[in-house]
């Protein structure tokens, strides 16, 4: 074999692999291009020169910094509850032998099997059957969000826990540990990873969601419902950098704890 042929062996997944990549992260290249376009008309979606007035106003569109507040609130209140929920659900899942336990498990994937617009209709005539006809809104929303989330963190923190080796509880009791010593200082730790990223990958769904939002929303305006909206009549910029300043955010806390993951074990 030639030394091309050998380096190009030797290269050949990390090149595909990095292709993927760059073609996985070109829409978000395009976002954040787009949030400093100085668009022509309205419903230009080209390039037309570049400007920093869309940072300077991020709320310039009337709405636009309402509906994004929103979507944080109820994002965050669902996180909150839906991580509670579901890592005490988990607990009981993995560490408990109960009449039910595999019935159980197999209806926490259902609303993560069941397509979105089937759960959206089925909570939106729940409600109305309830008589929160004339109630939709914020709590509905919050209601639905609580939902179809609290399925992600069973199954994220259950996965977490059946990879945990039970010798290191064993350990700390044979150390003198109770119960609620061993939780705090040995399973909740090991555990805090997987809860970690149940919390944040039910806030980003949260977030992001239209379908079971836009059936259930009533009056309300979350920011992926705006998005709907504004792009019948030409989508601003403005929105491109919201969508910007998410993606920073999300990726400085992803950093944030890969760095500090790297540095517990270096201690």
């Amino acid at each position: 074999m030639t030394r091309a042929g050998k380096w190009l062996g030797d290269h050949l997944v990390l090149g595909a692999g990095l292709l993927v990549l760059l073609y996985l992260l070109t829409p978000i290249f395009v976002v954040v291009l787009m949030s400093f376009n100085d668009p022509a008309s309205r419903i230009s979606y080209s390039f037309d020169g570049f400007t920093l007035d869309n940072w300077r106003q991020p709320c310039q569109p009337n709405g636009l910094c309402e509906s994004v507040v929103l979507s944080v609130e109820i994002a965050l209140l669902a996180t909150l509850f839906a991580t509670l929920l579901g890592t005490l659900m988990a607990f009981a899942i993995v560490r408990h032998r109960f009449r039910g336990r595999a019935g159980v498990n197999v209806m926490t994937f259902l609303p993560m099997a069941s397509p979105e617009i089937v759960m959206g209709s089925s909570l939106l005539a729940l409600f109305v059957s309830s008589g929160f006809a004339g109630a939709l809104g914020f709590w509905t929303i919050l209601v639905a969000h609580i939902l179809f989330c609290l399925s992600f963190v069973v199954v994220t923190v259950k996965a977490r826990l059946a990879g945990l080796d039970p010798r290191l509880e064993q350990a700390a009791m044979d150390l003198y540990a109770n119960e609620a010593q061993t939780f705090r200082k040995v399973t909740f730790p090991l555990v805090f990873p997987g809860i970690l990223a149940a919390a944040l990958l039910s806030f980003s769904l949260s977030f992001d969601d239209f379908i079971i939002t836009n059936l259930n929303a009533g009056q309300e305006v979350t920011f992926p419902m705006y998005v709907w909206g504004a792009a019948q009549r030409g989508v601003p910029p403005q929105i491109n950098v919201i969508g910007t300043a998410m993606f920073f955010l999300a990726l400085a806390l992803v950093v944030a704890g890969e760095l500090r993951a790297r540095r517990a074990a270096r201690v």
